[in-house]
């Protein structure tokens, strides 16, 4: 579900690229010894962004899907799919592009086969990532580590969490003042968000004669969620854009208004290969 689908998908170690050690062993049991990597991971990579910044930057091209212009600190964001589309990933990691490169050290849990070079086309700084590629059922544990020390942790739970096994991750990441981005898929997630943004449409450009390349993809992404959240905003991105960043199709503040004509890349950041 989540490989990429481009030329170019690197598995494996990537230079510059903190792999986190599971936590368990392949019998499934705890791993004491990964469980002490993994905080003094998290001790090690303590955000260099203040934590007095109630919000850490976000990319122009996604601003307007967000009730505020950032990611604010301590809430929970969802990133689903309508059924039979892709792309959760891909706008998952660009949620938390600019703030890697702005300082702040990033997480991803539970993505084995997470494809780097999409991932750092989307301007994800890479010397800023940590990776948990597999935790096993223990994911919960990982994440609530990493939330100690990271400004920004990406999920994609093996399984539908309980709903109070939720509560304690997203009030911890409200404690520790760190963002949680997570990625559902198929398992779903029992707690309602902050923010939720769903990938209503998704389209390829490139092979429209039946040959030639993946270029870019257009994505049709709805925001809403809790309180300032409330209101349904709808966005149409590139992946890539132009300027080899995310670009802007179309913008409405509220669902049903028809968004800005024409396209415009914005540069600063470039749109994954696919890793969703």
């Amino acid at each position: 579900m989540f490989d990429s689908v481009a030329p170019g998908r690197v598995p494996g170690r990537v230079p510059g690229r903190t792999a986190a050690p599971a936590s368990t062993t392949p019998g499934g049991r705890r791993d004491p010894s990964a469980l002490a990597a993994l905080d003094d991971l998290a001790r090690r990579i303590r955000p260099t962004a203040a934590s007095g910044t109630r919000l850490l930057p976000v990319h122009p091209a996604l601003a307007p899907l967000l009730p505020e212009p950032g990611l604010r600190r301590g809430s929970a964001i969802t990133v689903t799919a309508a059924p039979g589309l892709e792309g959760t990933l891909a706008v998952a990691m660009a949620l938390v592009a600019t703030a890697s490169t702005g300082g702040s050290w990033c997480a991803v849990v539970g993505i084995a086969d997470l494809g780097a070079v999409a991932v750092d086309g989307i301007g994800v700084d890479l010397e800023r990532l940590a990776i948990v590629p597999r935790p096993g059922p223990h994911w919960a544990e990982a994440v609530a580590e990493l939330v100690d020390g990271v400004d920004v942790v990406v999920v994609h739970p093996p399984f539908a969490p309980r709903p109070a096994a939720a509560r304690r991750l997203v009030a911890r990441a409200r404690e520790r003042q760190s963002v949680l981005v997570i990625v559902p898929g198929r398992a779903g997630w029992p707690e309602p968000p902050d923010v939720r943004l769903t990938v209503e449409s998704s389209h390829w450009e490139g092979i429209e004669r039946g040959a030639g390349h993946l270029r870019r993809r257009r994505l049709l992404v709805t925001g809403g969620g809790r309180r300032a959240a409330g209101r349904m905003r709808r966005c149409e991105l590139w992946l890539p854009g132009e300027d080899a960043g995310p670009g802007v199709a179309g913008v409405a503040g509220v669902a049903g208004v028809a968004g800005v004509a024409g396209v415009a890349g914005v540069a600063g950041t470039s749109g994954a290969s696919e890793p969703a």
